[in-house]
Order: structure tokens, then sequence, then C-alpha cells
């Protein structure tokens, strides 16, 4: 026991002086070069500088990069664990953050914002409230005589995710071809550039309350997997657990979406790469798909937008980088133990 709880706490101090050291290399490759040296006097309050502050280095971090590293990093590790999590609650290893329709609802919200020619924050509200609205309706659906089953939340969560991918193909459909059209095949394919503390205010807080409760919870989406007699046996309410699961799992979700447009890959990849690692157990996995969530988005980023000198949609690479890495995995160790 005491070996186990020596052996996670190293993994967890490793996995955030690996994050936190890949957020200060990302804030300084771009076009305009930053020295890790610079980035770190620049961070410090001014009375511990140790050299002189340069104005134009400070405008670049504090104005674009660092608000777009920690957007990435909260938006991969809220993927990450929003599919940890409805993987354990379906007890499906294909499940992920959209499984109930979330990230098309927020889609289709997004897409009616900027035809509407809304600003970003109304685009973002928009969007967000559309993908909770999803899960609304995904309730309303399944529930049968006042209960609700896996089978019907599952069924009716594909059938609101086809409902909302059209409406959005109608959207695109009906958008001027010239203008709109461009725009809102851009932020489909994921994007995080233009986002500054503004958005990151707006956002942060849903997925930063998301991702603590499934923390919180992490004990017990292990028993999710049991018989809800077996489950009520050992005193934990099913029901409850999988709904605030569920929730909170929406919730992170629509702010991603509402603020970086579809990511994918992220929540499908991260988790099974813990669990290879970690094995089933949720009280392991839940921390570190947040850790390895958040440092795969913040290196995927940095790709993103310093490759070349147009920007890459974080989609195309996501895909592009996720799916052999995961076939490499899945052939190194056979599977998730």
């Amino acid at each position: 026991m005491k070996k186990n709880l020596v052996r996670q706490g190293a993994w967890v101090f490793g996995v955030t002086v690996a994050l936190i050291t890949v957020m200060i290399v990302a804030m300084g490759i771009g076009r305009y070069g930053i020295s890790v040296r610079q980035i770190i006097n620049t961070l410090l309050p001014e009375a511990w500088a140790f050299e002189e502050i340069d104005p134009n280095v400070k405008t670049v971090i504090y104005s674009i990069r660092l608000p777009r590293v920690i957007i990435a990093a909260l938006a991969g590790g809220g993927l990450a664990v929003s599919g940890t999590a409805f993987q354990s609650i379906f007890s499906n290893p294909l499940a992920t953050p959209d499984t109930l329709g979330v990230a098309t609802g927020a889609s289709f919200g997004a897409t009616m914002g900027i035809m509407l020619g809304f600003g970003s924050v109304g685009i973002q509200s928009f969007a967000f409230l559309l993908g909770i609205c999803c899960v609304g309706l995904v309730y309303f659906i399944s529930r049968i005589k006042g209960e609700s089953t896996m089978m019907m939340i599952i069924l009716s969560g594909m059938v609101i995710s086809s409902l909302f991918n059209a409406l959005v193909s109608l959207v695109k459909y009906v958008a001027d071809p010239q203008d709109t059209l461009p725009e809102i095949t851009f932020w489909l394919m994921g994007s995080l550039s233009g986002i500054g503390f503004k958005d990151l205010m707006l956002g942060s807080p849903f997925i930063l309350i998301g991702m603590l409760i499934i923390f919180f919870l992490r004990w017990k989406l292990n028993t999710l997997s049991l018989h809800e007699d077996e489950a009520r046996s050992l005193g934990v309410n099913v029901k409850l657990i999988r709904s605030l699961s569920i929730i909170a799992a929406a919730m992170i979700t629509a702010s991603v979406v509402s603020l970086c447009g579809n990511i994918g890959w992220v929540g499908l990849l991260v988790p099974h790469v813990s669990r290879m690692i970690f094995g089933n157990d949720n009280k392991s996995v839940v921390p570190a798909s947040i850790g390895f969530g958040a440092i795969f988005m913040v290196i995927i980023d940095t790709i993103a937008r310093s490759a070349t000198a147009a920007e890459i949609p974080i989609s195309i690479l996501t895909a592009v980088v996720g799916a052999p890495f995961f076939i490499i995995l899945l052939r190194k160790t056979g599977g998730i133990r």
C-alpha cells in the first residue's frame, strides 16, 4: 500500500514537472523566439526579476502565449478526463466526450452564432448553452415511466448527435460561401488562435469545476462497472454518481468546444494511454488522464501554430499524430491491462 502511494506520488510529481516544463518551452516557440530565461524572468513578480524585463517579450507572453498555453492545458486535461469518465460510465472503451452529443450541440450553437454575426463572447455563450441543452434533451428522451436505462441514454445520445450534425450541415449549406462558410469550417476544425484572458475567464471555471467533480468521484467511478445491486450493497448511489459524472463531463466538453471548436482524439487516445500505464483503476487513471491530456494538447497546439506559416487546425494534427501513436502503443502493449 505504502509502495503504491509512493509510486503514485512520484508519477504525479513527474507529470506536473513535465507539464510546467512543456508550457514554459511552448511559450518560447514561435515566429518571435523567446528564451526560457526570458520567459521565467517575465513570469516572476517584478521584485523577483533577475534582469530587466523586455516590454516586447512581456506583451507577447501575457497577451498571446500565456493564455493560449493555459487554455490548451485545460482543454487537453478536460477532454481527456471527460473521455475517462464516459468510458467508465458506459463501460465502453470507445466512448468519447461527444457520446451524448454535447460537442455537436455546442458546434451547432457556435455555427449559428457565427452566421448571426455574434462576437466571440456571444458565440462561446451560445455554443455552451446548446451543448448543455443536448444533455437535457438526452435525459428527456431516454426517460420511460420516470426511469432511464444506460442503453436508452446511449441511443438517445446517438440520435441527438446525428440531429445536431445535420443541423450544422444545414447551417453550412445556407451560410455565405464567400465569408461566413470559411469561418465556420475553420472553427469546426478546432483552433486556439485569438484566445485571451477574457475568453479564459469565461470558459475556464466550467472546465475546472467539471474536472474537480470527476477527480473527487474517481474512487466511485470503478463501481459503475458493477451491477447496480452490487454497487448499492457497497453503499454507492449509482444513479447519483452517474448523473454527477455525466453533468461534469458534459460541462467540460461544452466549455472546451465553445472556446476551441471541435477537437477530436484527445478524449479517446489519452484515457487509453493512461490505462495502458496504470491499469483500470480510476483513482490513478483520472489524474493521469488530466496530466497527459494537458501535455499532449500543449504540444499539439505549439506544433499547430509554429510548424507552418499558416496555422494548422488542431483536429487535423490530433488525428495525424494521435492515430499512429495509438497504433504503436496497442502493438507494444497488446491493449489495456
